[in-house]
C-alpha cells in the first residue's frame, strides 16, 4: 500500500570521498599484492587457497549486484528504483573479477588435482571426469561466464546510466528482456562457476544442489553489503527523501529471507548425504567435522543463520541502522568463513590455518573492490533520476 509524500524534502548530493579515505584502496591493494607475491614464494598452496577464497567472496558481491538489478527489472519493481543504483555500483567490480579469473587460471594446477596431468594419469576417477574437468574446458567456461557478465552489465547498468542523460523510457522496457536472458544465463553459469571453482577442489565428491547453496550465500551477502551502503548513505544526507527507512526495511527483509533460505539449502545438502551414508558423498562432511573444523561448521549454523535470523525478526531491527550494519557485517564475515570452510579442508584437513596470508590477500581484493565502488559513485548519480518508475520508489511505504 503506497503512502503519498509531498517530495519537498528531496535532496540528491554528489558523492565525494574525504581526503583521508582516498588513498585507502591503494594501500589495501599494495598490502594484498605484496602478501600474495611473498606467499607464492614461501607457501604457494596457501597463497593460492587464500586467493581463491577472497576471489570468490568479492565475485559474489559483483555478480549479486547485477542479479539484484536484473530481478527488479524483470519484475518491473518500482519500490527498488532508488536503491537499484547502489546495487549497480557493486557491478563495477566485474571487470576486475575478469582479471582475477585470468590470474586464478594460472594457479589452477596447484589448486585442482584434475588440472595436473600427472595426477590425472595416476587416478582412474579423474580420467573418467576429464571430459568436463580439464584446463581447456575450464578456461572456456570462465571466459563465457565473465564475458557474459560484462555484456549484461553493459546492457543493464550501462542502459540505466544512459537513461540518466537521455530520459529515454524505452531503455527501461528493453531492460526487461535483457533481465530475462540474464537470469537464465546466471542460473546455468553461476552453478558451473561454483562447481568449477569450489566443488571440484575435491573432485571425488559431488552435490546436486551445490550451485544453489552458493547462490544462497551470494544473495544473502549481497543484501548485507547493500544494507551497509544504504545506511551509510542515508546518514550522509546525500540521498535524503530518495532512499528512506522504508527501502532499508525491504532490503533487510530480503536479507532475512535469504538467511532462512541459506539454512534450508545447507540442511538439505547435509541431511541427504547423512542418511544416504555413501562413502563418496560423506567424505566432504567428515573432513569438516574433525581437527577443529567442527567448530567452524557449528559457527556457520549459529552466526550465519540462528543469530542473524533472530535479530532481524523484529520490525524495529530492520529499521535501526546500527543494528542492521552490525548484522550485515556479521553476515559478510560468515560468507568469507563459509567459502574458507569450502576451500581449506581440501588442502589442510588436519589443521586450521588463518593468519597473515589470508588477511593480507583479502585486504588486496578489498582495495580493488572499494576502488571500483567509490569510483562508480563519484562518476554517476546515486539515484536513477530519470527512471519512469521513480515516483513509485518515492511513495514506497512498508506496511509489515
Amino acid at each position: 500500500m503506497a503512502q503519498s509524500h509531498s517530495h519537498e524534502d528531496l535532496y540528491l548530493g554528489k558523492f565525494s570521498l574525504p581526503s583521508w579515505l582516498k588513498m585507502t584502496p591503494y594501500i589495501l591493494f599494495a598490502i594484498g599484492l605484496i602478501t600474495f607475491a611473498v606467499g607464492l614464494m614461501q607457501s604457494p598452496q596457501r597463497a593460492w587457497s587464500a586467493f581463491l577464497t577472497a576471489f570468490f567472496f568479492f565475485a559474489c558481491l559483483g555478480v549479486g549486484g547485477l542479479f539484484f538489478a536484473a530481478i527488479n527489472h524483470l519484475t518491473k519493481a518500482g519500490w527498488s528504483v532508488t536503491v537499484r543504483r547502489l546495487a549497480e555500483g557493486l557491478t563495477s567490480y566485474l571487470p576486475a573479477m575478469a582479471v582475477g579469473a585470468v590470474i586464478l587460471f594460472v594457479g589452477a594446477k596447484i589448486l585442482y588435482s584434475w588440472a595436473d596431468a600427472e595426477k590425472v594419469a595416476a587416478d582412474h576417477l579423474l580420467q573418467l571426469k576429464s571430459a568436463y574437468l580439464n584446463p581447456g574446458f575450464f578456461a572456456i567456461r570462465l571466459v563465457v561466464f565473465c564475458g557474459g557478465l560484462l555484456l549484461f552489465k553493459k546492457w543493464l547498468v550501462g542502459g540505466s546510466l544512459r537513461q540518466d542523460l537521455t530520459g529515454d523510457e524505452n531503455i527501461t522496457h528493453k531492460s526487461v528482456g535483457y533481465s530475462i536472458a540474464f537470469v537464465l544465463f546466471f542460473a546455468i553459469f553461476f552453478s558451473l562457476f561454483s562447481v568449477d571453482l569450489l566443488m571440484s577442489l575435491l573432485p571425488t565428491w559431488y552435490s546436486t544442489i551445490f550451485g544453489v547453496y552458493c547462490f544462497a550465500g551470494l544473495f544473502q551477502s549481497t543484501m548485507a553489503a547493500l544494507s551497509i551502503i544504504i545506511v551509510l548513505l542515508r546518514r550522509s544526507g546525500l540521498v535524503r527523501g530518495y532512499i528512506t527507512e522504508e527501502h532499508q526495511h525491504d532490503v533487510a527483509k530480503f536479507m532475512k529471507a535469504f538467511t532462512v533460505f541459506w539454512a534450508y539449502i545447507a540442511f538439505s545438502q547435509f541431511m541427504l548425504i547423512w542418511y544416504a551414508n555413501i562413502p563418496e558423498e560423506t567424505e566432504y562432511y567428515i573432513m569438516r567435522s574433525q581437527h577443529g573444523w567442527l567448530w567452524i561448521s557449528l559457527g556457520l549454523l549459529f552466526f550465519r543463520f540462528i543469530f542473524p535470523f533472530l535479530v532481524l525478526l523484529p520490525r524495529g531491527s530492520k529499521r535501526n541502522g546500527s543494528v542492521l550494519i552490525a548484522v550485515s557485517v556479521l553476515i559478510l564475515v560468515m560468507q568469507y568463513v563459509d567459502i574458507y570452510w569450502m576451500v581449506y579442508p581440501n588442502f589442510f584437513e588436519g589443521q586450521l590455518l588463518f593468519g597473515f596470508w589470508e588477511i593480507g590477500i583479502f585486504l588486496g581484493f578489498a582495495g580493488v573492490f572499494l576502488f571500483t565502488l567509490f569510483r562508480f559513485f563519484e562518476k554517476h548519480n546515486l539515484v536513477p533520476i530519470k527512471d519512469p518508475r521513480l515516483h513509485e520508489a518515492l511513495d514506497h511505504h512498508v506496511t509489515y
